[in-house]
């Protein structure tokens, strides 16, 4: 009989506790959590902070008795696993409240102890108007504070996934947020012009969003230099608030609640104290098979470091989706079977209020830091037919190999439909389709679901049409570093110039006289073709360059340009 012990539940965990029972029903399974509960939906605890999900208990998914009564699992809570002897295969154990200590014997080891919130050395963050969200008992913490402090501001530090759903949280209680980011813009995964959307987004909402600025010093109390309006009052929060915020820009900024959502980072104290090899980036190394460098000892989820999809290069990508899977995979394999986990693309989604944004694979700024040779386009169709009800843009940016067409990575903002074609992209990639088979694949069609021709295969049409050379695109950084040989022109209509605004410097000849006007562009120069999304400025590059001009189109047009040239 196989004796298995996992250290942590939740996603990689839990079910590694359940597919094992599902293979053996022999096999003795114990799973020692530390804290109060063992498999919960940590995804969900902004939202019930928020009030999309009512009932606390929505979120508790099993219990140690449920694991109990369906897969005989001897769950412990409040078993603190404090040290592990790979050679006597034995752990020592301590039990909270008590404090007492017993020894346990393994045949099969699983670590699952996912990743702890990242807590800068800021002086005057131990105090009790600052949380940080990662489990039940935090969320716990932060509702009680909600419900007996009334803050009339929070501040959010951190624009990542967390960061974002909890100054919506907040937002949502009717409380006046403010979110630092150290960085120039939110959500890393994506690249700037895409952020950019969600810095609207945010600045519309209320929010006030603060790029470029860290948090350097906390002190308790109102303090004489925190940021006050012409009227004397605080220009957030209330005259009472609990905190003065000190930022790396010199600002001093009063808040009521401060919420740390600065990132994770690996749990890896006992792995590193029992001998584990660790990975270049901090994470536990697994090979394919989810096996550390102890031969009965396994890792998932957050902790371990696992290749990313594209390049092969190790990484820590902290997502549930992956860590489900190798918990999964991780309890075949310790009960002999021989089952590879084949990389993690780093798919994933959020919301930011009326918007989600979500991205698979590379960014531009990965690709470039790799010295990756590549291409991108943009596209910005509606998400379904647009002479429906309800259509709204989906903003689609793909990057992919220039010279066979690999996807590389993408991302897309908007209202509706975003999932729907990160995921659709998501398989492609991971099943080796090109861009140029992207624009032959069938997805379903009515006007209240998509288009005859959907954003994904729009996309696949715009890249296939530059690997094939029929078309050439400029992206906004070329607009920005106009030379002295290139003219920039604009085929919109003059009306559009007026009311959504224009590049400056460009002449305007609308696409549709574009063919009589010829006579008015110099053929000494390149042209580089603008209109507002990039289709027309398709149709009126390939006029020019039947015509013997020089012209490339800009991938995404005017929209794009702003999406790249805004300043929050």
């Amino acid at each position: 009989m196989t004796k298995i012990v996992i250290i942590g539940g939740v996603a990689g965990g839990a079910s590694a506790a359940a597919r094992a029972r599902r293979l053996s029903e022999t096999a003795e399974i114990i799973v020692l959590e530390r804290g109060e509960h063992v498999s919960f939906a940590n995804c969900g605890l902004p939202y019930h902070i928020g009030g999309d999900i009512k009932q606390r208990e929505a979120l508790l998914l099993q219990t140690p008795l449920s694991f109990k009564r369906r897969f005989n699992v001897d769950v412990r809570t409040f078993h603190e696993v404090v040290a592990i002897d790979p050679q006597a295969r034995l752990l020592t154990v301590k039990m909270w409240p008590s404090g007492e200590t017993y020894q346990e014997s393994y045949d099969k080891l699983l670590l699952s102890p996912g990743a702890a919130p990242v807590v800068p050395p800021i002086p005057g963050l131990d105090n009790p108007a600052t949380f940080a969200l990662r489990n039940v008992p935090d969320m716990d913490r932060i509702i009680a504070a909600l419900d007996s402090r009334k803050p009339a501001h929070a501040t959010v530090v951190g624009g990542g996934f967390i960061g974002l759903e909890m100054v919506e949280a907040l937002h949502q209680r009717g409380i006046k947020v403010t979110l630092l980011e150290l960085a120039a813009q939110v959500m890393a995964p994506v690249d700037p012009e895409m952020a950019n959307i969600l810095h609207h987004e945010l600045v519309q909402q209320g929010i006030d969003l603060r790029l470029n600025r860290g948090l350097t010093a906390v002190t308790q109390g109102v303090s004489p230099e925190a940021d006050r309006d012409a009227t004397g009052s605080c220009e957030q929060g209330s005259d009472n608030g609990d905190l003065t915020l000190q930022l790396s820009s010199g600002e001093t900024l009063m808040t009521d609640m401060l919420i740390l959502a600065i990132g994770v980072k690996p749990e890896v104290r006992l792995a590193n104290a029992a001998g584990l090899v660790l990975g270049a980036s901090g994470g536990i190394k697994v090979d394919a098979s989810m096996r550390t460098s102890d031969p009965h000892i396994y890792a998932v989820g957050d902790a371990v470091e696992t290749p990313e999809f594209v390049t092969g290069k190790p990484g820590v990508i902290p997502l549930a989706g992956p860590a489900n899977r190798q918990g999964r995979m991780a309890a075949d394999n310790m009960l002999g079977r021989d089952i590879s986990y084949t990389r993690t693309q780093g798919t994933a989604i959020c919301k930011v209020f009326d918007l989600a944004v979500a991205s698979t694979g590379l960014n531009e700024k990965r690709i470039k830091a790799l010295g990756l040779a590549y291409e991108k386009i943009y596209v910005h169709p509606a998400s379904h037919a647009s002479y429906y009800p309800g259509a709204h843009p989906v903003s689609f940016k793909l990057l992919f190999d220039p010279q066979n067409g690999r996807i590389l990575g993408a991302q897309a903002v908007g209202k509706d439909g975003v999932d729907k074609r990160i995921d659709v992209l998501a398989v492609a990639m991971r099943a080796g389709l090109t861009v140029m088979q992207l624009e032959e694949l069938e997805l379903t069609y009515a006007p209240p679901f998509g288009s005859a021709r959907d954003v994904i295969n729009q996309a696949g049409m715009v890249a296939a049409n530059v690997i094939n050379g029929d078309e050439v695109v400029c992206h906004s950084e070329d607009i920005l570093a106009l030379t002295a040989d290139q003219l920039l022109l604009d085929v919109r209509n003059p009306g559009e110039l007026t009311s959504i605004g224009q590049i400056p410097g460009a002449i305007n000849i609308p696409v549709d006289e574009l063919r009589q006007r010829l006579s008015e562009l110099p053929t000494d120069k390149e042209i580089l073709v603008t209109c507002q999304v990039g289709l027309r400025g398709h149709v009126a590059c390939r006029m020019l360059r039947n015509a013997g001009f020089k012209a490339r189109n800009l991938s995404g047009g005017f929209k794009t340009f702003q999406m790249a040239t805004a300043r929050f």
